[in-house]
């Protein structure tokens, strides 16, 4: 029997976050005797799935930090010789350079660049050292594949787009686990002491991205409206002591839950009501699919792409730039029109978007495997 495909993904620190997810959930579904993953970690990771990647027959091969880039290189060198990938698939955006240019000195055949994110101009330093590096990420890749249109044209330019080089991998879930469930919802609900309150939740890392300090802003005025309503922060990061800090100076403690990372994030959609999504950027914004999966309605920032809004009655959207107070009043309006069938809405459309895991992975399976035969007949 033929021996599988050998993909060494390159995911640079693993935090809990989405884009780990997405590799994550087409892993599961993949057929292993045809393609299996290698994870190539930093060591500044906070979260490694262990045990789920040793089921499937992965490996993991820990190397330090981007940050420290000469030892970076050198050891992932030593990473590309001990598991001899036929296939490199980078995920860290504008920082792919770096992992691409190791695997064509190494002789690696097919080297992918994924674009997962985008920028924002509020992150001055990252923005400057993200559009230093783009140019650079369109030499190295033999291959270039992107979340969606505006991560592609972000990272690739229009141009590559236009013309058809970027293949498209759909931050796809499995959608049954986050259909609504009313049990979950009573069982999530009194677990925090809570009953028939307005529950407002947010679920990412903590970084300014993800832009909880502004949520923390929009919750407080949200309070002038509604005194019982709570907010729900799921998960972990650079800016949750901040956060916490901010909650507290409002004097808002008892109205605020910070869960941390979950093992149950897809039945807390359940026990939402809203979900508060200011992100700064998106290259696509997966909880507003998982939202969505569960017939929950969604406030997002204007900066989350359009491709990530597929059942449109549950969207609405609002510019960063207007007032807390602003998107605590829409918050307010949904409170006032929530009770309405959540099972009402059906995954049909998501399936129709390519969002279902099991076809996303089974056309990744393909890609990989049409990549690998192109690239052989070529040589």
């Amino acid at each position: 029997m033929a021996s599988p495909l050998h993909v060494a993904q390159i995911m640079g620190p693993m935090v809990g976050g989405g884009l780990e997810s997405t590799i994550l959930n087409h892993y599961r579904f993949l057929d292993h005797s045809q393609v299996q993953f290698d994870f190539i970690i930093q060591d500044d990771s906070t979260y490694i799935p262990i045990n789920e990647i040793n089921k499937y027959g992965g490996r993991i091969y820990t190397i330090p930090s981007y940050k420290h880039l000469a030892s970076y290189m050198k050891e992932l060198q030593a990473a590309y010789r001990t598991l001899k990938p036929d296939i490199v698939h980078s995920n860290m955006n504008s920082l792919s350079v770096f992992p691409l240019m190791a695997a064509k000195t190494a002789g690696i055949p097919i080297r992918i660049a994924h674009s997962h994110s985008t920028a924002n101009n509020r992150e001055i330093k990252r923005t400057i050292i993200k559009n230093t590096l783009r140019p650079l990420s369109r030499i190295y890749p033999t291959h270039l594949a992107a979340c969606g249109p505006h991560a592609a044209k972000w990272l690739f330019g229009e141009k590559a787009v236009l013309q058809g080089r970027v293949h498209y991998i759909n931050n796809a879930i499995e959608l049954q686990k986050f259909q609504f469930s009313s049990q979950k919802r009573l069982e999530l609900r009194h677990s925090i002491g809570l009953e028939e309150e307005f529950v407002v939740g947010q679920i990412g890392r903590f970084t300014s991205q993800k832009n909880q300090l502004f949520s923390i802003d929009i919750f407080r005025a949200l309070l002038q409206h509604l005194p019982n309503a709570k907010l729900v922060f799921l998960g972990t990061g650079e800016t949750l002591e901040d956060c916490k800090k901010k909650v507290h100076d409002y004097g808002i403690n008892r109205s605020v839950l910070f869960l941390g990372l979950r093992q149950d994030v897809a039945d807390w959609y359940s026990a939402f009501d809203t979900l508060l999504f200011p992100s700064l950027y998106e290259g696509l914004g997966m909880v507003a699919i998982e939202a969505q999966a569960s017939g929950l309605p969604v406030l997002a920032s204007n900066q989350v792409p359009q491709e990530a809004f597929v059942i449109k009655e549950l969207i609405s959207t609002a510019p960063l730039n207007e007032s807390p107070q602003h998107w605590a009043q829409w918050l307010a309006q949904k409170s006032r029109t929530r009770d309405y069938n959540r099972s009402m809405f059906s995954t049909a459309k998501l399936v129709q978007a390519g969002y279902d895991i099991q076809a996303s992975a089974t056309s990744l399976q393909k890609w990989y495997k049409d990549i690998s035969v192109s690239q052989l007949s070529e040589h």
